[in-house]
């Protein structure tokens, strides 16, 4: 199966190294290694890797402790092939090209590109500043692996932001600008693993997305129906 692990390290020469020959060592095969943040002298790395699926993640975790400075943040699993931003621009194309699906061409993609597990094109009403609480999210679109009815976090104030529940269960949010929908991207908490939270740059990249899907379809946004959602409070 395919793992998403990441780690925060010391940026220096070596260290990075120190890493990748631990995940080896555990039986990690390395596919694709993404640097989210470098700060202060320190980086965040995503490494993605292909993991023996009987193998157990404690000793993959107790290497990368045993390296002086190296964080783990989280280890959970990915879906689908790792992806680049590269593939942002052709899942623009995709929602280009089929308007009338687009919504639901987003929702469906998302999860893949950010290692997530599902997503939602939630609702609230257009007039939710002048209701208390906001409103109830409703659903317009949700992706195939979405639990069934979705449990959303609060999504106003509209604004792109992560949150995460008492449960563990990790969300990022960005709104359309438009007719009260916003895209909300989970991350599950599934024992024995504990995902990581939505790094800054991975919502920015969320955020962007759903800016350009707006100025694409425009009006169409409208036209996406609601049906009712469970909040989590």
């Amino acid at each position: 199966m395919l793992l998403r692990v990441r780690v925060t390290l010391p940026d220096r020469p070596g260290t990075l190294g120190q890493v990748a020959r631990t995940l080896g060592v555990s039986g990690a095969d390395i596919v694709q290694v993404v640097v989210l943040e470098r700060l202060g002298g320190r980086a965040v790395d995503d490494f993605t890797v292909v993991w023996p699926g009987a193998a157990r993640v404690e000793g993959l975790l107790a290497g990368l402790a045993a390296i002086p400075g190296v964080r783990v943040d989280g280890v959970w699993r990915a879906i689908g092939a790792p992806t680049t931003t590269g593939q942002d621009a052709e899942l623009l194309a995709q929602v280009a090209a089929n308007p009338t699906d687009g919504v639901a061409t987003l929702v469906d993609a998302v999860p893949g590109l950010l290692a997530a597990d599902w997503a939602v094109a939630a609702v609230v009403p257009v007039d939710w500043a002048s209701r208390a609480g906001g409103g109830t999210a409703t659903v317009g679109h949700a992706s195939w692996r979405a639990p069934e009815p979705p449990r959303l976090p609060e999504v106003t104030p509209l604004r792109a932001r992560t949150l995460t529940m008492a449960d563990g269960t990790h969300y990022a949010i960005a709104p359309f600008g438009r007719a009260g929908l916003v895209l909300v991207v989970a991350r599950d908490h599934t024992e024995p693993l504990t995902a990581a939270g939505f790094h800054a740059t991975e919502v920015d990249r969320l955020a962007q997305l759903v800016r350009a899907s707006a100025v694409i379809l425009g009006d169409r946004l409208d036209l996406v129906g609601p049906r009712s959602v469970t909040t989590v409070t």
